[in-house]
């Protein structure tokens, strides 16, 4: 027993290090402050619906009314029953935001590198490494937690498989099958098959050993029982796995019914996104050594290049005031890529980078293979269009990968594989495999190529690069020639320091290593300077983008929106109704009306692709027909001296539903769709013939004046109607239509209901007085929760199965 503690008093010391790292980066979490992330604002804005109607009813809704018109709560933060593998992660995450998704960085990685054996000092100096990389950091002062916490887990499913793969059977299978649950939680099904490109390269590292080593039999049996694992941990997130799965049909990241365009010309045809959408964000091929280097390009796009600067002298002789040149000098355009927006350089570290290079020479074997082979598929599928062959191919053949985008975002791979072949090397230089000669030769190729690569740039940086950004023209334009060539000269002022900095850390790294093998220094102090130098490496560089500064009061995060006085006017109402916002703060805000009001727009990538595809059409291009059927009741605009007003005169409402006097057919999408354009929607709508045949529909409908249809309850997942007519009518509702999860009722009784102008929902009414009820009913959350259950209980079964198996096993030993 005493000798278990032993072992395991070094793992709680580094796990408890960890938390106060965490807490020590992020400390004004200790205040009660909460990081300012602009995402997460706007996912507020977007859950605040379901959010209050949970907190008032005690219920869960899987529908919300507050943005895009109506959409499935699926990606909005919905909550499932049995998802226990949920519960873990929260208890996992105890920390505070953001710390807790620090915390789970360190503490995933340090895993992995102990599952490969690696010494545990050694282990906790690679977590730092992994926690500190600046993009990580950088997506989190950001906001992309769902990015974030899946790729903490990252390194926990790497560990279950490296476990399995050395015949640890039991761990390795029971880790995997926790570890890929809790990476699924996270729910960015991006990363997961980001992950999934990692593992088949690992896989197939590891394919090609064995049979080498002649131990397929091995081999197949580590991959049967992780492909159970697979399965096991697909069934505790099932629920969201399947709910995501039948909404991303139905998404914009889906196929979409229409092969037009906005203005008639043909669309291309696509299964998934749009080729320039995905490739938008597209790491340029010289950014590359953004990875060594931080600002060699710059930095991010607006960078502080303080009072000494060439920039703020040009602000002067522009004709502003000290204090005018100050402030624009805090926001100098410094990036010069091509990419849209860059937060910050994808900064990896010039330690660990020297020490990969290292790695390069010293590591041997599958694990050096799998891990170059994941840094060199991740970098250069980030390139995107600008290695347009092989972006291309894994758009038009590989499956799944054209629906997601910002392809630079794969360089999380690199992130992850290049501190552990980095640790791998010193890991290497501890041990007695290879001669010191042999070492001392990999440390003077690996100088060579670090510390040659800076001084090259230092020396050359003039004849190499020109140092022109893709918005230089429009400052030209503005400011004057003048005016770039001082940003130019700060721009290569930033590499040059940077270069500089990148150099003397290479060279103190490797004279660590120099001293070390000249028997100058031990282990314990070349792990305790190499700690420095990484910390100082990496937290310097990311205290640039991410700091105390980043930090507010708790209630201005938890409420980022207030009311102004045009949300205060259109609350006295207690109508259901839709609300446009097309003021400036709805342009800055897109969330924010969804906060109050039932919006028609909000922020989200995954919104329904029909309801995209009517923004696109109609609504942006303020189409009256289409603002009636929607029920837009107010528009939020700027009013005199900017202030918001809601105004009611550019829309006449069809109201919460109407009968309707003909119903248009038409063959296809395409023309359901610009037939709204002239469409009178308070006595038409359109139907494609499809439905028309399916549903047995006439073409025109008796409509008196008597005739009426009156919403009597509404909730987001719930609405009841009372309607009156002397005849059988054909009812439209303004409600986005969604047949997966909302079923219609009239007097108690299931009928079928059918979607009418492209979105909403329509059915047939009988003749006389009824009640009509809509529910929103998801099958897939029923079916989903099932299955949750049942993996949960069957991992419970095998871990303590496992736990036994592995308890005896160990007294027999004794």
């Amino acid at each position: 027993m005493s000798f278990s503690i032993k072992r395991l008093l070094p793992h709680v010391l580094v796990l408890i290090g960890f938390v106060i790292v965490s807490l020590a980066y992020f400390s004004p979490v200790l205040q009660g402050k909460k990081i300012n992330q602009s995402d997460i604002m706007h996912y507020i804005g977007m859950a605040q619906q379901q959010k209050e109607f949970a907190k008032t009813t005690g219920e869960e809704t899987y529908w919300t009314n507050s943005a895009f018109g109506g959409m499935p709560t699926y990606q909005l933060g919905a909550k499932y029953p049995h998802n226990y593998i949920k519960k873990l992660d929260l208890a996992l995450r105890f920390l505070p935001r953001p710390a807790d998704y620090l915390f789970l960085y360190f503490i995933g990685f340090y895993i992995l590198l102990v599952a490969l054996k690696v010494d545990f000092k050694l282990a906790a100096l690679g977590a730092l490494a992994f926690g500190f990389s600046t993009y990580l950091i950088i997506i989190l002062g950001v906001g992309h937690n769902s990015k974030a916490h899946a790729i903490a887990y990252m390194p926990l499913v790497l560990a279950g498989i490296v476990l399995t793969f050395r015949k640890k059977y039991i761990f390795g299978f029971l880790l995997t099958s926790v570890a890929l649950g809790l990476q699924l939680v996270a729910n960015h099904p991006q990363m997961t098959y980001y992950l999934l490109l990692l593992i088949l390269v690992l896989g197939l590292a590891y394919l090609v050993d064995a049979y080498r080593k002649k131990v397929l039999p091995h081999f197949f049996k580590s991959v049967g029982l992780l492909t159970i694992a697979a399965i096991l941990a697909v069934g505790l997130n099932a629920t969201g796995i399947m709910a995501t799965q039948e909404y991303a049909k139905e998404s914009a990241r889906g196929p979409s019914d229409l092969t037009i365009n906005t203005d008639g010309s043909t669309k291309e045809a696509t299964s998934g996104l749009d080729r320039d959408y995905i490739t938008e964000y597209s790491y340029g091929i010289l950014e590359t050594f953004n990875l060594y280097i931080p600002k060699f390009m710059g930095g991010g796009n607006y960078e502080d290049v303080g009072k000494d600067s060439e920039t703020y002298q040009a602000y002067i002789n522009l004709g502003a005031s000290p204090i005018e040149a100050l402030d624009a000098a805090r926001n100098a355009p410094m990036y010069w890529g091509n990419q849209p927006i860059v937060e910050a350089p994808a900064y990896v570290g010039a330690v660990i980078i020297f020490l990969f290079v290292l790695g390069l020479f010293l590591v041997k074997g599958r694990l050096k293979w799998w891990l170059v082979g994941g840094t060199i598929l991740s970098l250069l599928l980030s390139y995107g269009k600008n290695l347009g062959f092989l972006t291309d191919f894994f758009i038009d053949y590989v499956p799944l990968y054209n629906k997601f985008r910002a392809v630079s975002s794969i360089q999380v791979i690199l992130e992850l594989c290049i501190p552990v072949l980095g640790i791998f090397a010193l890991s290497r230089l501890f041990n007695d495999f290879q001669k010191d000669e042999e070492k001392l030769k990999a440390l003077l190729y690996s100088v060579a190529i670090t510390a040659g690569l800076a001084l090259v740039f230092l020396v050359f940086k003039s004849s190499l690069f020109d140092f022109e950004g893709l918005r230089d023209n429009q400052y030209i334009e503005a400011y004057g020639q003048a005016f770039i060539d001082a940003v130019i000269e700060d721009r290569k002022s930033l590499m040059t320091a940077d270069t500089l900095r990148t150099l003397i850390l290479v060279l103190l790294s490797a004279g660590t290593i120099y001293l070390f093998l000249k028997k100058k220094m031990n282990e314990t102090l070349v792990v305790v300077v190499f700690a420095v130098l990484i910390l100082f490496d990496l937290v310097t560089v990311d205290r640039q983008y991410v700091n105390n500064d980043n930090f507010i009061s708790a209630i201005s995060v938890d409420k980022p929106y207030q009311p102004n006085s045009a949300d205060k006017e259109i609350l006295k109402d207690k109508g259901h109704f839709r609300v446009l916002d097309a003021s400036r703060d709805g342009q800055r805000q897109p969330a924010r009306a969804a906060y109050f009001h039932n919006s028609l727009f909000g922020y989200s990538a995954a919104k329904l692709g029909r309801v995209d595809d009517l923004l696109e059409f109609h609504v942006y291009k303020n189409n009256p027909n289409v603002l009636n059927m929607l029920n837009t009741k107010y528009v939020i605009e700027e009013g005199q001296q900017g202030k918001p007003v809601a105004v009611t005169y550019y829309t006449n409402p069809n109201g919460n539903a109407w009968f309707i006097s003909q119903l248009k057919i038409v063959d296809d999408a395409n023309q359901e769709i610009m037939a709204l354009d002239s469409l009178n929607t308070k006595i038409m709508a359109v139907a494609e013939k499809s439905v028309q045949i399916e549903n047995d529909l006439k073409t025109a409908y008796q409509v008196d004046s008597t005739a009426s249809i009156q919403l009597k309850e509404f909730k987001p997942n719930y609405l009841k109607y009372a309607s009156n007519n002397k005849n059988e009518g054909l009812a439209v509702f303004s409600e986005i239509y969604y047949a997966q999860g909302w079923n219609a009722y009239i007097d108690g009784k299931l009928i079928p209901h059918f979607r009418v102008n492209y979105v909403l929902r329509a059915l047939e009414v009988p003749k006389g007085n009824h009640t009509i009820e809509f529910k929103f009913e998801s099958q897939v959350v029923a079916t989903g929760s099932k299955v949750a259950l049942a993996s949960t209980t069957i991992l419970g079964i095998l871990f303590l199965l496992g736990l036994f198996y592995e308890l005896k096993g160990k007294e027999a030993k004794a």
